[in-house]
C-alpha cells in the first residue's frame, strides 16, 4: 500500500499552548504518542507531521520521523495536510488524517481507513464509526437532551455511503430496531488524491455552518463519502484539548493499558 498518514500539529493552542510537545501523557509527548500509533498502522507506508513550528519540527526529526513545515495561515488540518502533501511531494498518494491530539487512536483504525483508500478508489474521503451500545445511546439521548453538543452521529446507505453526519443523534428511533443502527462517527479522515484537491477548494455550505462539522462540506457537493464500521476492541476514543483531557487520559491508560509497548516508532500492527 501507498498510504500516507499525515498529523497535523500546532504549537498555537488556546486552550493549551505547545501541547503537543509540553502535555506528556504518562511520561510520553503527546506528538510522540499519536507519531508511534500512525507509524504502527498497518497499510501506512509513510508518516508526515505537518506544522507551521520549527520546534516541532526538530522534535519529530530527533525521533527519526519526518515533518514538513506549513504555512501558518492554514486554517484548518485538512488544509495543512494538503500543503504538506504537496510541499512534501506526495500528492498524488492516498492520505489519512491523523489528529494531533487524538491520543488513543487505535493503530488498526488508522489501518482500516487506509485499507478502504488502497483498494477502493471510488471511495473519494473515508472515516470510521462504531455501532453504538443501548447504553451508550441512552447516555447520549441524555446528553443531547441536557444541552451538550460533543458527540456526532452519522447514518450511511447498505454499501456504506455517507448519508448525513449531525450533532443530533440519528436516526430518530420511533421504535425499537435490533441491532441498534446508530453510530457514533470518529473524526478521522482519509482521501484520495484528487478529492483532497478538490475538498481543500470548497466553501463551507450552508449544512457545514448550521451543524459546524467540515464533513458535511464533501456531502453537499456531491463527494462520495465511505463510512468504515470499526471495532475499538474495549478501548476508550479520546483527544486531549485542555491539561483536564490529558489527566483523563492517563486515567483511561491505566484503566485500559497502553496501545504499543514502545513509542519510538519500532512497533507495528498486522491486519486480523
Amino acid at each position: 500500500m501507498n498510504v500516507v498518514a499525515v498529523i497535523p500539529a500546532r504549537w498555537g493552542s488556546s486552550r493549551f499552548p505547545g501541547k503537543p510537545l509540553e502535555a506528556r501523557i504518562a511520561g510520553v509527548p503527546l506528538l510522540q504518542r499519536v507519531w508511534a500509533l500512525a507509524t504502527a498502522a498497518p497499510g501506512v507506508a509513510e508518516v508526515l507531521v505537518a506544522t507551521d513550528d520549527p520546534r516541532i519540527a526538530a522534535f519529530v526529526e530527533g525521533l527519526g520521523g519526518r515533518a514538513v513545515m506549513t504555512d501558518p495561515a492554514c486554517r484548518n488540518g485538512t488544509e495543512r495536510m494538503h500543503q504538506a502533501l504537496q510541499r512534501a511531494g506526495l500528492e498524488d498518494r492516498p492520505a489519512v488524517n491523523v489528529q494531533g491530539d487524538a491520543v488513543l487512536t487505535p493503530p488498526w483504525v488508522i489501518g482500516a481507513l487506509a485499507a478502504v483508500l488502497a483498494e477502493d478508489a471510488a471511495a473519494e474521503v473515508a472515516t470510521p464509526a462504531v455501532r453504538m451500545s443501548e447504553a451508550a445511546y441512552r447516555r447520549l439521548v441524555e446528553q443531547k437532551r441536557t444541552g451538550q453538543v460533543g458527540g456526532t452521529t452519522v447514518t450511511f446507505d447498505r454499501r456504506g455511503r455517507a448519508l448525513y453526519f449531525s450533532k443530533q443523534v440519528i436516526p430518530f428511533l420511533r421504535e425499537p430496531v435490533e441491532p441498534l443502527p446508530v453510530f457514533r462517527h470518529i473524526g478521522l479522515y482519509g482521501f484520495q488524491p484528487a478529492a483532497l484537491a478538490r475538498y481543500v477548494s470548497l466553501e463551507p455550505g450552508p449544512l457545514e455552518r448550521a451543524e459546524g462539522l467540515e464533513q458535511l462540506r464533501a456531502l453537499e457537493n456531491g463527494m462520495t463519502v465511505r463510512v468504515v464500521q470499526v471495532d475499538y476492541r474495549g478501548r476508550t476514543h479520546w483527544a486531549v484539548d485542555s491539561p483536564d483531557d490529558a489527566a483523563i487520559a492517563e486515567r483511561l491508560i491505566a484503566e485500559e493499558g497502553e496501545l504499543l509497548a514502545r513509542y519510538d516508532g519500532s512497533a507495528r500492527f498486522e491486519p486480523e
